[in-house]
């Protein structure tokens, strides 16, 4: 017989030996099925005391108040279960200090220790206004343990103790920066530990300076404003090497793709790849399903040498040479989606990536080897490393060495942008090789339709407060891309731009280019609309929009960048 239906609560009624004798529908539903038929509190709840108006419980994990009524002969029990305030929760952080050996690097061994000290202090001050625990646990690694509701306080300053960080100033040529990871929402603290893992490693492969939050499939980014650092270290680009000679020699044969619309970084990364897969003595083949009008030239150059003559082959065609012991190497992409044939991630067990762009949140995660590094050039530089440390002597002919620099200069617009030590030595390296900045040269030649089509971008574009540039292709051209990225270029030599936005139509929607001189971040704001990039160097397509609503969204996406900025 059941009773109290009217109670919104759990209710129970027992005899005074404990046995039930009634309960509501809500005991039935919430509690009765995971008692496992017992009929007796005495079984449920150990200790359980007649005499005692309130008590707690524990029932299937979860803690009840327990309140205790005498009614005549029996007794009526009335359950509320204890929920933990969501602000209680725990969230788990890692704290890394950003190129740790090159500020101190930078810095009079006498000041090592100074530094160290301010940068610990402001860590441990940052957590106790929190009332949070922080724990070294490597020279340059913490450990956070936050409440949530404390979490919010860090959002609503915008992650201040990153600019509070950065600001330190002992004569150290290298600002000090902060990357911080942190999980919540999980269903437990390891939970939340190894989304603290995700976001540091994303955090990392942005270029540092940031915080990524990761809740559960969701992710939040601040900060990011600060230049790549550049690593003159070369052991990690050995370690990579080795790591890289052992896949291709353990593989039968190697497939080797970029992304797609190709352009001049990833066709020379293909044939750096391929180079070092064929000295190696392995069967390997280069995905290419579409040539552009940018990499014709270089791609017909390529295709009349022998040793390429059977290299290049269409998605169809890969997808039948998979087999168990098949590598896939990806070039200058992390995005699955826009691979050249992403039917291959799915199919090949193992998987290498080489990129240099800033990582976003949906990047290939099954990769056996990654060589992800947002401060190199071009990911033709990180090729170069490859070739430059991989035990064997890989043999490079000249038109190899000429794709491999052209991918280059390319992505640095001519050693301008993203430029740092090691690339300058991969070019030496490749020029060594018997690359040629004359025929190189050659690949990026345009047509007077493309030169005339660019000037008419400069000369219509309008300016976005005060000191954006935002130009629209209108032509009909061959390339509209490389036309939108070399005007975007262009803009930036007019004075007073910051940056630029060129915007043309591309299949079904919008395709926007980005520049800037590294004071605005092209990339959050490309990041709004969908894609990414790097700080100085970003783009984005936007599906099923017209110039006009794409022009708007820009601006909104801009606007909601510097009011983040304030």
């Amino acid at each position: 017989m059941k009773s109290f239906d009217n109670m919104p609560f759990s209710a129970l009624k027992i005899a005074p030996d404990g046995t039930f004798i009634s309960y509501n529908t809500v005991f039935e539903k919430n509690i009765l099925p995971y008692i496992e038929e017992k009929s007796n509190i005495k079984d449920i709840i150990e200790n359980f005391n007649f005499d005692k108006e309130e008590q707690a419980g524990f029932i299937n994990q979860k803690s009840y108040n327990i309140f205790v009524k005498k009614c005549e002969q029996n007794y009526n029990l009335f359950f509320s279960e204890i929920k933990i305030l969501d602000k209680y929760k725990s969230t788990v952080g890692l704290i890394f200090i950003d190129s740790y050996d090159e500020v101190l690097d930078s810095l009079e061994e006498f000041r090592h220790p100074l530094i160290l000290a301010i940068v610990d202090r402001k860590i441990k001050k940052m957590a106790k206004d929190l009332g949070g625990v922080v724990k070294k646990f490597e020279k340059d690694k913490y450990i956070l343990i936050l409440s949530q509701d404390k979490l919010e306080e860090l959002k609503e300053a915008r992650f201040d103790i990153l600019d509070s960080i950065r600001e330190i100033d002992m004569g150290n040529t290298i600002p000090v920066t902060l990357s911080i990871g942190i999980g919540i929402n999980g269903d437990n603290l390891d939970e939340n530990m190894e989304f603290a893992r995700v976001s540091i490693d994303l955090a990392l492969s942005r270029g540092g300076d940031q915080v990524v939050i990761k809740d559960k499939e969701n992710y939040q980014f601040f900060g990011g404003h600060a230049k790549e650092g550049n690593r003159n270290s070369r052991v990690r680009a050995r370690v990579k090497a080795y790591a890289l000679t052992e896949l291709i020699e353990d593989a039968t044969n190697v497939i080797v793709m970029g992304h797609k619309h190709t352009d001049l970084d990833c066709i020379g990364a293909c044939i750096g790849v391929y180079s070092i897969v064929s000295a190696l003595d392995k069967n390997c083949k280069i995905v290419l399903n579409n040539v552009t009008s940018s990499v014709s030239y270089l791609y017909d150059r390529i295709k009349n040498d022998e040793k390429y003559s059977q290299a290049f082959i269409s998605s169809e065609e890969a997808l039948k040479l998979v087999n168990r012991k098949t590598l896939l190497i990806i070039v200058d992409v992390y995005k699955a989606g826009i691979c050249e044939c992403p039917e291959l991630i799915d199919k090949v067990k193992k998987i290498v990536v080489f990129d240099h762009h800033r990582k976003g949140v949906d990047y290939i995660e099954k990769a056996v080897l990654t060589y992800h590094e947002p401060y190199a050039s071009s990911t033709c530089e990180l090729i170069t490393e490859m070739l430059m440390h991989i035990n064997k002597n890989i043999p490079i002919k000249q038109v190899e060495a000429d794709a491999i620099l052209a991918g280059i200069i390319v992505d640095t617009k001519n050693f301008a942008f993203k430029t740092g030590i090691k690339t300058f030595e991969a070019a030496a390296f490749l020029k060594k090789k018997g690359a040629d900045t004359i025929r190189v040269k050659k690949m990026f030649k345009n047509s007077l339709d493309c030169y005339s089509a660019r000037a008419n971008v400069v000369t219509n574009m309008k300016l976005y407060r005060d000191n954006i540039a935002i130009s629209v292709l209108e032509d009909n051209i061959d390339n509209p891309l490389l036309v939108v990225a070399q005007a975007c270029d262009e803009l930036l030599n007019i004075d007073n731009i910051n940056a630029s936005f060129v915007l043309c139509k591309m299949n079904n929607g919008v395709s926007i280019s980005a520049r800037s001189f590294g004071e605005i971040n092209v990339q959050i704001i490309m990041e709004k609309l969908g894609g990414g990039g790097h700080q100085s160097i970003s783009a984005t397509q936007i599906k099923d929009a017209t110039i006009e609503k794409a022009i708007e969204m820009l601006k909104e996406a801009i606007d909601e960048y510097f009011k983040e900025e304030e």
